[in-house]
């Protein structure tokens, strides 16, 4: 079974030097109907305007991954880590116990737009821990990257949850498929572009959420960036 969820229909928050949107009920978006996906919990679209950023706030029993697309995402934690997130990179930050932090667009003239992405931890009450590696687009041209796993294998990042985080570029004549256990869920989110998935077109900030399915299929890429998910059900 296939659902699709098209960008227009996701909550949206203007804050003004944040815009936001939202595929899953978060802050003052509230939809019982979309709650997550398996243990995927939040993936925001998050464009922070210049001189702008979150200001120190906190987290526990969470796997949160950002994912930067344009601009640069400047990261401060309780745990010493000063960091710069440029696209391409992929930052993987376990809450566990709590962590304080800051994300921050310093940038004077160009907007931080990225996705923040929380996983539900399959472990509670660990130490809180940080990891980030790039994943350069000639790793995902073409083809499934897995960027984020349980075991950290194929070069991936560490993650305390029961998934796995495939990123790719599709464009022209390229494909990609990946077999699923048809016990569990998947969710494709279209990051940019237009790509077919399953037979369904989609477009940029539209997602498919898998149930009960034994492979995905994704083609017909035009200039498409996509993120799947193997999810627990």
């Amino acid at each position: 079974m296939l659902t699709l969820r098209r960008s227009q229909d996701r909550g949206y928050a203007d804050h003004g030097w944040l815009k936001s949107f939202h595929s899953f009920s978060f802050a003052g978006y509230h939809d019982p109907n979309h709650m997550g996906w398996g243990n995927l919990r939040v993936i925001n679209e998050d464009r922070i305007a210049p001189g702008t950023g979150f200001g120190t706030h906190g987290h526990r029993d969470m796997e949160i991954i950002s994912y930067v697309l344009s601009g640069n995402l400047a990261h401060q934690d309780s745990m010493g880590n000063v960091k710069g997130i440029p696209p391409g990179d992929l930052q993987r930050m376990s809450a566990g116990t709590g962590v304080q932090h800051s994300e921050f667009n310093h940038a004077p003239n160009e907007t931080t737009h990225f996705l923040q992405i929380w996983l539900q931890p399959n472990v509670t009450g660990i130490p809180p821990s940080y990891e980030q590696k790039t994943f350069a687009d000639d790793q995902k041209q073409g083809r499934l990257k897995l960027v984020a796993s349980p075991d950290g294998s194929d070069g991936s990042v560490k993650i305390h949850a029961d998934a796995r985080l495939y990123a790719g570029l599709l464009d022209g004549a390229e494909s990609a498929s990946l077999s699923l256990n048809p016990a569990r869920k998947a969710y494709v989110h279209l990051v940019r572009g237009e790509l077919d998935v399953n037979g369904q077109a989609l477009k940029a900030g539209d997602a498919a959420l898998l149930a009960e399915e034994a492979m995905v299929h994704l083609k017909a890429g035009r200039e498409a960036e996509v993120l799947l998910f193997d999810l627990t059900a």
